[in-house]
């Protein structure tokens, strides 16, 4: 059998550098292996929030950005979730597949439902993991790159497959996770490395903007540069950071900066960072945007294409 790949982000703002060395870097080496959807997810940004922001910038910021890495529309299906109607019209009868205490379990649904003090968890968090399974399985999807704190919702897909079935008949295949490390840039404060949290390098900055926002990574009072990632953790990040654009070992680059101390640190970082993003912001400028549209409604034709098929075998299966 071969694997269909489902992956994709929601469009809340630019993508970023976590971003690229945690998911994007791996979806362009995957293009070329298996047929793969990539979901810009516009209606999940209203599950968490009660203002999506400016969604078409976002999306347009997304496919620019897509586009920029090196995912190719002629290989990828990049499309936009609430251009496939189909797609969602699964949610009907996976929703009648799972209990209301399963939903529950689910941890995004039980970690909303513990910081929702200042408001009601609506329904569409509450079937938000049902949700996720219809992204998946309306393109048969086999393969889904995930971190680990993703893999309840790929456990939730699977349960719905398998649970269609064997009531309905085999339609679906169970998919597989596949595991990515999403941890290995943490953002500039130290944490995990965020859009909302404002302490992220999107792949869009500038050259002066990127040089500002190392300025005030957080780092330590020690003059001697070492790769310590438990006593040292800013360090290490910043030294990781380093490597992973350069492609040399963070204790080499240390080693090199000796006691030049956290102003020669930011400046070999940001000299990294910037050399590494410029071809990537080079493409990214010579996008038009009638290309952009293009790909995108390319994309939505084939995703769509796709999910009618699936939910006429749906309902043939179902009898309807």
């Amino acid at each position: 059998m071969q694997h269909i790949v489902l992956t994709g982000d929601r469009p809340t703002g630019p993508l970023h550098l976590g971003h690229y060395f945690g998911s994007l870097a791996n979806r362009v080496a995957l293009q070329d292996t298996y047929p793969m959807y990539v979901l810009i997810a516009d209606y999940q940004v209203i599950t968490d929030r009660d203002r999506p922001g400016d969604i078409q910038r976002n999306v347009t910021g997304l496919l620019l950005d897509y586009l920029a890495v090196g995912l190719d529309p002629a290989k990828v299906t990049i499309f936009r979730h609430s251009a496939i109607p189909e797609l969602n019209q699964l949610m009907l009868p996976f929703l009648s597949l799972v209990s209301v205490a399963e939903l529950s379990r689910n941890p995004t649904v039980k970690d909303e439902i513990t910081h929702s003090s200042q408001r009601a968890v609506n329904g569409l968090m509450f079937t938000y993991p049902v949700h996720q399974a219809a992204d998946i399985l309306f393109c048969k999807g086999t393969l889904v790159p995930v971190g680990r704190d993703q893999l309840p919702h790929v456990e939730m897909t699977r349960l719905v497959a398998r649970r269609f079935n064997e009531r309905y008949g085999e339609v679906f295949p169970e998919p597989e996770a596949m595991l990515s490390d999403g941890s290995l840039v943490k953002g500039l404060d130290g944490g995990k490395m965020s859009k909302s949290r404002g302490n992220a390098i999107p792949l869009s900055a500038g050259e002066d903007e990127t040089a500002a926002l190392i300025r005030k990574a957080r780092t330590d009072s020690e003059r001697l540069i070492t790769f310590d990632e438990q006593a040292r953790p800013e360090v290490a990040n910043l030294l990781t950071l380093a490597s992973l654009c350069l492609g040399r070992p963070p204790r080499e680059l240390a080693d090199e900066i000796g006691y030049g101390g956290a102003a020669a640190l930011k400046r070999l970082v940001t000299d990294a960072v910037n050399d590494f993003l410029r071809p990537i912001r080079r493409r990214r400028r010579e996008r038009t945007e009638e290309e952009v549209h293009a790909a995108l409604a390319e994309g939505n034709r084939r995703a769509r294409e796709r999910a009618i098929t699936t939910l006429d075998e749906v309902r043939a299966a179902m009898k309807f």
